[in-house]
């Protein structure tokens, strides 16, 4: 059968009925903070009747609280985002509940991962599960208020979100003294980012474009990596605005995919330069095979704005048959969203924690012109240090 082809499959019989019933009979697993085995609600429907299809789900989630977005079967200490997904689809009786201690079980992937206190907006996963009445009410209904599933999408029956993912556009929401002289740090509120900076700070920004060799902006891959090569479309500091009495910035960048505490990195780099720690020629420097010393901004900005599908769109989105990927109705849902979870929550947890100005200070420590050149052969190159894969932030 073709990816493409949809296929009505006829009513389940006697031997599916039983064959679904066992899938239902498992152990939900060892986490201890998911609680004990759910049981059956006698007043919801019977789950059966209803088709088992692949679909992907629009997320959006506060990450503050979370130990980042991917689930870690057999912890009992930190939650995470798909922690409190699984327990709402098996409550909601989307899928059957020894699914939630094998996820390969429905197909469960991820479109990007995100580190511990990061959040999302557009976060896109693909699985399978049954189309019930009401869904999305009844999913959300069993989830917490910083975690919401604003849309669902029937895919073909191969669609993987990971793989089939052309680019992903983050922000990263940060106070604009991050960009002042070192001279004129302080937590008065009052610096205002002046038209000449912005200038300068879009200006390193954009040298980021293009395909480069981000091996020093990552861990676990030596400059001869092939896969640290890495391709940026556009990255750009908006224009900033007030909140709470403080001046922010939000910045957006777009790529193909993101390694590993890349693009705190990245930002994190042209915050050294602008506040003059060092000098703008560490940027070209640092896509050679020298290992360069580049810190790495605070986790709390960074927000996971949107994931891009050209390709299957332009395959599948017009075949009369599946919808292409596009979630332009759901937009004010994003945007209403950001504004009650995750803008509030970036601003508050600066203003109470001062987690860029606490980093600012330690930019003092990092040695910009030194350099060590690491032997090659004592990488493991097999290793997932994709911000987009199946590892940790």
């Amino acid at each position: 059968m073709n990816e493409g082809q949809l296929v009505i499959k006829p009513p389940a019989d006697t031997d599916e009925t039983l064959k679904r019933e066992a899938e239902g009979n498992g152990n939900w697993g060892d986490v201890e903070h998911i609680g004990k085995k759910l049981k059956a609600n006698p007043d919801e429907p019977d789950v059966r009747k209803f088709p088992k299809r692949k679909v992907v789900l629009l997320l959006a989630y506060s990450g503050k609280g979370y130990y980042g977005m991917q689930r870690n079967v057999g912890s009992t200490q930190f939650k995470t985002i798909e922690d409190e997904l699984v327990m709402a689809l098996v409550k909601a009786g989307c899928i059957p509940e020894n699914h939630g201690a094998e996820m390969k079980k429905m197909s469960f992937q991820r479109c990007a991962r995100t580190d511990k206190g990061v959040s999302a907006a557009g976060q896109v996963v693909s699985l399978k599960l049954w189309l019930i009445d009401d869904i999305l009410d009844k999913i959300n209904s069993h989830l917490p208020s910083q975690i919401r599933v604003l849309g669902l999408k029937r895919v073909t029956g191969g669609f993987n979100s990971k793989n089939k993912c052309d680019a992903r556009t983050y922000s990263y929401m940060l106070p604009t003294i991050a960009f002042a002289p070192k001279e004129l740090d302080h937590e008065d509120g009052s610096y205002c980012l002046d038209k000449e900076t912005l200038q300068r700070v879009n200006r390193l920004f954009s040298c980021y474009k293009g395909t480069h060799n981000f091996h020093n902006f990552t861990s676990q891959k030596g400059p001869r990596d092939p896969s640290a090569r890495r391709c940026i479309m556009d990255m750009v500091c908006e224009e900033p605005f007030q909140r709470q009495g403080m001046e922010f910035a939000v910045i957006k960048v777009k790529g193909q995919s993101f390694m590993m505490h890349q693009i705190r990195k990245m930002i994190g780099l042209v915050i050294a330069v602008v506040k003059g720690y060092a000098k703008e020629s560490i940027q070209e420097r640092s896509w050679g095979e020298e290992k360069v010393d580049i810190p790495k901004a605070p986790g709390l900005g960074l927000v996971l704005e949107k994931v891009h599908f050209e390709k299957y769109n332009k395959r599948f989105g017009d075949d009369g048959v599946h919808e292409p990927l596009d979630w332009t109705n759901e937009e004010e849902l994003i945007a209403a969203f950001k504004e009650e979870h995750i803008y509030p929550t970036i601003v508050d947890t600066e203003q109470e924690e001062k987690s860029m100005l606490s980093w600012m200070k330690t930019l003092g420590i990092h040695d910009f012109e030194a350099t060590v050149t690491e032997p090659q052969g004592n990488r493991d190159l097999t290793q997932d240090d994709d911000e987009d894969g199946n590892g940790s932030d």
